[in-house]
């Protein structure tokens, strides 16, 4: 049986930096070995495990508790993630979805699943379209849902659609749930894509966002998202250096306020420390690190390297062994030399 993709180990590490093991666990970090990539919780990993034994049930409960106990931002991330799983083993899904065709998590997943598919070809703009029916069922299936918007919003984006009918989505979903993350985080993508690279903007929205919303929740690290966008897109510097530290500084306020090696706060502390040493606020950086633990994430990683654990680990080594006299990276380039189109 293939190896399942949220149970990835540091296997591809180079010798230089498994060599530097000891000294990440002598700064209080787990051994280069021990770290995972995209590692799920403890509520979502038995789903994904008995999905690559060819079971659906454990999925289906997982999905049916979230939508009856309205646990909107657990809903969502699960979604993504079984759709994701899908796209390589769909035999446990296909027999899910034969089983219950109109269950609104099937729904919703299949939705999901299908803008996956359509993102990655080529004839992108065609499939999407075709994909407008699911979404509409998804939505319709659970009237107080927010996730099918989210959806909707992702699909907006790949459609290219205007701003009258993405504005329209957008009402939609905030009125199901003000605060919802990955709605505001696929807003924010949409926007950036809209406004060519306009981060002023885009940290304009991010930070109405954060300022509306309650101290304990995610959307307090969408403007961190929103300086990782121009930290890594190299167009100038048009965002003061003050607001990339409130940036920071807001997100490190939520990072307190949940316990650490948590693998559900994994993504945002990555992404956290990619903005943290970029600002070269090492000491702060090594913190994160240090409550993120084994829990490694794709995002952001893997929209700069092809090898994201790897770079994971080779920008920990870097911000262990202390300052080097100069910034880790030059502003608006990723480390490595490698450009991409970055969180948009």
């Amino acid at each position: 049986m293939a190896l399942l993709p949220p149970f990835i180990r540091a296997s591809r590490a180079s010798r230089a930096l498994r060599n530097a093991a000891p000294h990440s666990t002598a700064a209080g970090l787990p051994a280069d070995d021990e770290v995972l990539l995209d590692v799920p919780d403890e509520r979502l990993g038995p789903a994904l495990v008995a999905a690559g034994l060819g079971a659906y049930a454990p999925a289906a409960e997982l999905m049916a508790h979230t939508r009856e106990q309205a646990q909107w931002e657990y809903r969502d991330r699960d979604a993504i993630r079984l759709a994701s799983f899908a796209l390589s083993r769909p035999e446990w899904f296909e027999e899910w979805r034969a089983a219950a065709p109109r269950d609104p998590d099937v729904l919703l997943v299949s939705a999901q699943l299908a803008v996956d598919r359509a993102w990655r070809s080529p004839a992108r703009a065609e499939l999407l379209r075709e994909v407008s029916p699911l979404i509409t069922a998804a939505a319709q299936s659970d009237v107080r849902d927010p996730v099918p918007w989210r959806i909707a919003l992702d699909h907006a984006r790949g459609a290219r659609a205007g701003h009258k009918y993405f504005g329209e989505l957008w009402a939609a979903a905030v009125r199901r749930a003000p605060h919802h993350y990955g709605c505001h985080v696929a807003a924010k993508r949409y926007l950036a894509a809209s406004w060519h690279g306009s981060h002023r903007e885009c940290f304009d929205f991010a930070d109405r966002a954060a300022q509306d919303a309650p101290a304990g929740s995610l959307v307090q690290a969408l403007p961190a998202r929103a300086a990782f966008a121009y930290l890594t897109d190299g167009c100038g510097p048009d965002v003061p250096r003050e607001r990339l530290d409130a940036a920071a500084d807001r997100a490190i306020a939520l990072s307190v306020r949940f316990p650490g090696l948590d693998p559900w706060t994994a993504e945002i502390r990555n992404l956290l420390t990619y903005v943290l040493v970029r600002l070269d606020r090492r000491d702060e950086a090594l913190v994160q690190l240090r409550l993120i633990g084994p829990y490694a994430t794709s995002f952001p990683w893997g929209l700069l390297s092809d090898d994201p654990l790897g770079h994971f680990l080779a920008v920990r080594e870097e911000v262990r062994s202390g300052p080097s006299g100069q910034p880790p990276w030059h502003p608006g380039n990723g480390h490595g030399g490698r450009d991409r189109p970055l969180d948009h």
